[in-house]
């Protein structure tokens, strides 16, 4: 794949470069899973992206983008990574919820949520998993029984990422009495409605990354339904696509990463075995592969393709490329990795046990490997 630039592509890097170089804050934020400050300061890191009008740069200008493809927000990731900017805090929010939006949202839901989430006014939680159903989604038990204009939302949902702080949450219910595919539909809901129980989930380190979401009765408008009702399931999928196969994890992730990786072993490899430079470079390659791969995918959607079961296979990669980063910095410090403090590398350690959560968040590799077999492959099932 011959990948060249136009000269606008070009002239959109530099733009982006330099407002990141003039805006990205020089200290590192505080966490926004550890405390309502470090999640606040993310989210006025939004609004400074906001008040730049990257706060989504492929959604139309009147809702709070710039109507720009899929390539140049490619490129403005490769930038964002660069320049080390903050993590996104609305990342449930601006890569799944909305496209899904764009694709099923009546356009009053469109004018009412996409540019408050652009803003960073509304910060959003996915709240899909249930105690008795996790990669399994059609397994869920929440329910959304019909009364007149509303629905009353009644059940459990669990590890529902960014759930403890964030104002709103998406997420799937069935009609009583309905089994698997059939029933469901996906609601928007306030995450301050009366009703709603939030309790923080924490980590082994202590950051309260996840939360359990009990709804009580609540009362939520037939308007705050995306797609058709008892259409869930469909829409769900095309969100758990966008997941998977494109918007959640970008190539400029892993590619900041690999070169990250070169530089340690760079400053390590006297003291290093000549077979872990191959391993460096089979992780620089994997990067770039990946890279390659969603920059001819972007090409096909913008030529009017759809993001198909290859969404399965790049999750599968992008997870395990993950591992296969961390795994060998790990190796390059040896002991040292566990190290933490100024100026030491404690950081691989941190990347490492997030890598862990990969094969199974948007959908366990097991799960994803059972699609592959069955749907691209045509397998039977066992």
């Amino acid at each position: 794949m011959n990948l060249e630039y136009t000269p606008d592509q070009r002239a959109f890097r530099q733009e982006v470069r330099e407002w990141m170089e003039a805006n990205v804050p020089r200290e590192k934020l505080p966490s926004f899973d550890l405390t309502r400050e470090g999640f606040e300061a993310h989210r006025d890191w939004e609004r400074k992206l906001n008040e730049g009008r990257w706060g989504m740069v492929t959604w139309p200008e009147e809702l709070g983008g710039r109507g720009l493809d899929l390539i140049r927000w490619l490129i403005f990731e490769e930038e964002y990574y660069r320049a080390q900017a903050p993590t996104r805090v609305n990342q449930n929010g601006i890569f799944l919820l909305g496209p899904t939006l764009m694709e099923f949202g009546t356009p009053a839901q469109k004018a009412r949520f996409l540019p408050r989430m652009a803003a960073g006014d509304d910060i959003w939680a996915q709240a899909w998993s249930e105690p008795g159903a996790g990669s399994d989604l059609a397994g869920v038990r929440s329910t959304c029984t019909r009364d007149g204009d509303h629905y009353v939302l009644s059940g459990q949902k669990i590890w529902s990422s960014r759930a403890v702080f964030a104002d709103w949450a998406f997420g799937l219910f069935r009609e009583p009495g309905s089994e698997r595919h059939k029933g469901m539909s996906l609601i928007l809901f306030p995450l301050d409605a009366p009703g709603v129980t939030r309790r923080p989930i924490e980590r082994m380190d202590g950051e309260q990354v996840f939360a359990e979401v009990f709804l009580d009765e609540v009362r939520v408008p037939v308007t705050d339904r995306l797609g058709g009702e008892g259409e869930g399931w469909k829409v769900c999928m095309a969100t758990a696509g966008f997941e998977r196969g494109l918007l959640l994890r970008s190539p400029a992730r892993y590619q900041h990463a690999a070169s990250k990786l070169i530089a340690l072993y760079q400053a390590n490899k006297d003291r290093l075995p000549a077979s872990m430079a191959e391993r460096v470079a089979q992780s620089w390659m994997d990067a770039d592969a990946y890279a390659l791969a969603i920059y001819a995918m972007c090409s096909r959607l913008a030529a009017g393709g759809t993001i198909g079961l290859e969404s399965s296979t790049n999750k599968i990669f992008w997870s395990e490329l993950d591992m296969a980063l961390a795994q060998t910095a790990l190796d390059i410090l040896g002991p040292y990795a566990e190290l933490r403090g100024a100026e030491l590398p404690g950081e691989w350690l941190d990347y490492w046990v997030f890598a862990l959560a990969g094969p199974i968040y948007a959908g366990s590799n097991e799960i994803q490997r059972n699609i592959i077999a069955e749907r691209m492959l045509g397998l039977p099932k066992g």
